[in-house]
């Protein structure tokens, strides 16, 4: 597929992601632009609406990147943190699968009490992924399971976003490389192209790889590793 298809391709989804259907998402909580959803008002409205509905999922599913997430983690011992948590089912899957060490943010209230009641067993956090109440150097993996696109998503030219979300993107990673421990890795899986996100997780210290996954659709796995 050329550039210019996946990035149509990859609208196409962004859109079927952020407007569902009425059957999943009331009609009060639909947005009035892309903008709000860098927003917590409309995302606490929105988990409220889905409270007592099925999780909604972000992209792939656990089963879908399970190998690939453990070719990236080194062992089940490890502190994961998840940014911007939301009410997807991963962290509930990974626990079961032997991951115990899970520690979940969003800065939704909302979802963070409704998670927290389902699954208390597990750290949640009320918090902001651009500004990390974690001490230095604090977990050994970050995952970013479409957050940052979250964020992008107010840009009206996907080749110049306005200097706002770029400090919201860059100062998510800032937070990112100042709390994993040296040969931590933060993995960010999304719909974004590299030449979409490549800027943001380049970063002095740190080393980047990128891989696409998925045949017709197409996703990417970002995985920054802190040097040691």
């Amino acid at each position: 597929m050329s550039e210019k298809g996946k990035l149509t391709a990859s609208r196409d989804r962004w859109s079927k992601i952020l407007h569902p259907s009425p059957i999943n998402l009331t009609m009060n909580v639909i947005p009035k632009d892309n903008k709000s959803y860098e927003g917590r008002q409309y995302w606490d409205e929105r988990y409220q609406s889905e409270a007592g509905r099925e999780p909604f999922d972000w992209f792939k599913s656990y089963k879908d990147i399970k190998d690939v997430l453990e070719a990236c983690i080194p062992g089940r011992n490890v502190r994961i943190l998840m940014l911007g948590c939301g009410n997807s089912t991963l962290s509930e899957e990974m626990y079961q699968d032997g991951y115990h060490n899970i520690v979940n943010i969003d800065f939704s209230a909302v979802v963070i009490e409704h998670m927290r009641s389902l699954h208390p067993h597990m750290q949640w956090l009320e918090m902001d992924i651009r500004d990390l109440k974690f001490e230095a150097e604090s977990f050994d993996i970050l995952i970013d399971k479409g957050t940052m696109d979250a964020m992008l998503t107010g840009a009206s030219d996907v080749w110049n976003p306005s200097p706002e979300i770029v400090e919201n993107c860059e100062a998510e990673i800032r937070e990112a490389v100042r709390i994993l421990r040296p040969g931590g890795k933060f993995i960010y899986l999304t719909f974004g192209q590299p030449h979409f996100r490549r800027r943001y997780l380049t970063r002095p210290g740190c080393s980047l790889e990128i891989r696409e996954l998925g045949e017709s659709f197409h996703y990417y796995l970002y995985i920054m590793t802190k040097e040691v």
